[in-house]
Formats: structure tokens, C-alpha cells, sequence
């Protein structure tokens, strides 16, 4: 994902007058200059999905508390929308039977010794999707099929 993607539907939300994709497109911009200045180097592609990911985790635990404390469902509605942003900015996660048919493919390239060897399972499983897939979904198919 480019950043300058972002950049131009910033400019999109702000001449459409979208409010809620204006803030949250703004709020990962702002995400990518802070790793840039940390860094001092242009993010690559990856890196700008890794601060989508980043602000959309944010963004969920802060619905994850409204929903909680139920005292606002104005907010709440807000959040909903603007994880439904973020989600359609990032790439397709890979789940279901998919993900398990790279479980499969990942534990027949390997000669893996039980369940002392889950963490490489997962982290290689990680790598062939992209980093695209639930980890605690990888942990629940691989800690089914190591024994």
C-alpha cells in the first residue's frame, strides 16, 4: 500500500465532505510520518500496513471499552464505521479453510517435533500469508494437528 494512496483519499474525503474517513485517514498519515521521523526513511509498502494495522487494533480495543462501559452509543457507532474504514484500506485476510489449507502445506514442507514446535508453525504460516491471517486462529489449527 502506497502512501500516497492516502494522501489522495484524504484530498477525496475532504472534497466529498466524509468527516469519518477524513479523521481516520488523518490518523494513519499522521501514524506513518511519526515511523518516519523515528526512523528517519520512507516507510515501504509494508510498513504503511503495518501502521494500518497498528491504528485499526488501536481503534478496536477503543470500541472494545465503549461497548464495555456502554455509555455512549454515538461513539461506538463511530468506531464501528471507521474500523470498517481501515478494513477496506488493507489486504483480505486469510481464514477458514484456506488458512488451514496453508497449515497443512506449511506442516508438509517441515519435519516438526510436536507442540514444542508451534511458534515456528505460526511463524512461518505468518510469512507465507503476508502476516494476513489471525494468530490465535493459526495457534487453534496448528495446536489441533501438532500433537
Amino acid at each position: 500500500m502506497d502512501k500516497n494512496l492516502i494522501t489522495s483519499e484524504i484530498t477525496k474525503a475532504m472534497r466529498e465532505h466524509d468527516k469519518i474517513r477524513l479523521g481516520i485517514l488523518r490518523l494513519i498519515k499522521n501514524e506513518i510520518e511519526t515511523r518516519e521521523k523515528d526512523t528517519g526513511k520512507s516507510l515501504t509498502d509494508e510498513e504503511v500496513v503495518s501502521a494500518f494495522k497498528k491504528v485499526l487494533k488501536q481503534t478496536g480495543e477503543t470500541l472494545e471499552g465503549s461497548i464495555k462501559a456502554d455509555t455512549n452509543a454515538e461513539r461506538t457507532a463511530l468506531l464501528q464505521q471507521q474500523i470498517a474504514i481501515l478494513e477496506g484500506y488493507l489486504p483480505k485476510q486469510v481464514t477458514g479453510d484456506e488458512l488451514a489449507a496453508v497449515v497443512d502445506r506449511v506442516l508438509a514442507a517441515g519435519d516438526f517435533a510436536g507442540k514444542r514446535d508451534m511458534g515456528k508453525v505460526i511463524g512461518l504460516v505468518g510469512a507465507e500469508t503476508g502476516g494476513n491471517c489471525d494468530k490465535a486462529e493459526v495457534a487453534k489449527i496448528v495446536g489441533a494437528k501438532l500433537v
